[in-house]
């Protein structure tokens, strides 16, 4: 029975650690290929550095190079030439263990410093998971002059969320209703690297695409079910806070205009993680 409980104990220490682990991915020395001559070894040289260091930037992996590059679990293997005078890059990702590969990337330009290694790495990595780095237990807070309008949602590895609290507001001139609900949800999460995006006319910066369905018990009748879809989070550079920059969590309804509240709708945007 000791050695259960404590297996059980260790289970629930080492796994939220271990699936925060970044990917290892291994880039192996680019070579000149011999279907499509015309490159040179300090052109293949020149890739192989760029290319490592686009994917070190985005901070999402840990990319090994040189002898350890092999022992990676992701291995991409690559080679430069030229077709027409163009310079042409082709890669190829694979499983580390098994040798089989996901995908193959392809890029071309004028002149090698025509081609965004930025857009040949995302190619390149676009089968590479990404931590979830929404796990946890996060909280939202919004000060009403009557007190504050609390969230705390946890979300877990199995993709459910457990909704410690969820408060719902309302203000229709005279009186303000407060109700704090409980409940229970799912979530999508789709993590990348750091990108720009162009919603709705504007430019975002944003680490991941997630939607999050909820029940509440004690919720306002208006916000018994939660579905939002298509959220874009932006977290800070220690992932201990995290904005909604589009979309957000509908919480309330102010009806007594500015004085009371800016907007009519009141939703959740801003959360810090609280374990």
């Amino acid at each position: 029975m000791k050695k259960s409980i404590l297996s059980f104990f260790l289970i629930l220490l080492v796994s939220p650690l271990f699936s925060q682990v970044l990917p290892r991915v291994g880039i192996l020395p680019f070579t000149v290929s011999t279907e499509n001559p015309g490159s040179t070894a300090a052109e293949a040289n020149q890739v192989t550095n760029a290319i490592a260091a686009e994917l070190s930037s985005w901070g999402v992996m840990t990319v090994l190079t040189g002898a350890e590059a092999e022992s990676a679990e992701y291995i991409v293997r690559g080679e430069t030439g030229r077709i027409d005078g163009r310079v042409v890059l082709i890669a190829t990702t694979s499983d580390g263990r098994s040798g089989r590969e996901f995908n193959t990337s392809r890029s071309e330009g004028a002149t090698l410093g025509a081609i965004s290694m930025e857009a040949f790495g995302e190619q390149i990595s676009i089968h590479i998971p990404v931590p979830n780095f929404l796990l946890g237990t996060w909280q939202s807070v919004i000060n009403m002059a009557d007190g504050p309008v609390i969230t705390i949602l946890e979300f877990r590895f199995d993709r459910t969320v457990r909704v410690h609290r969820y408060d719902t507001w309302e203000h229709d001139g005279t009186n303000i209703i407060k109700y704090q609900a409980i409940g229970s949800g799912t979530y999508t999460y789709a993590g990348y690297r750091r990108r720009a995006v162009n919603l709705e006319g504007r430019t975002i910066q944003t680490d991941a695409t997630v939607g999050i369905s909820l029940e509440l018990e004690d919720a306002l009748p208006a916000f018994e079910i939660i579905n939002a879809l298509g959220l874009r989070v932006l977290f800070d550079e220690a992932r201990e806070n995290f904005d909604l920059v589009y979309g957000s969590l509908p919480c309330g309804t102010n009806y007594s205009g500015p004085a009371v509240y800016p907007t009519e709708r009141v939703v959740y945007t801003r959360f810090v993680k609280i374990n």
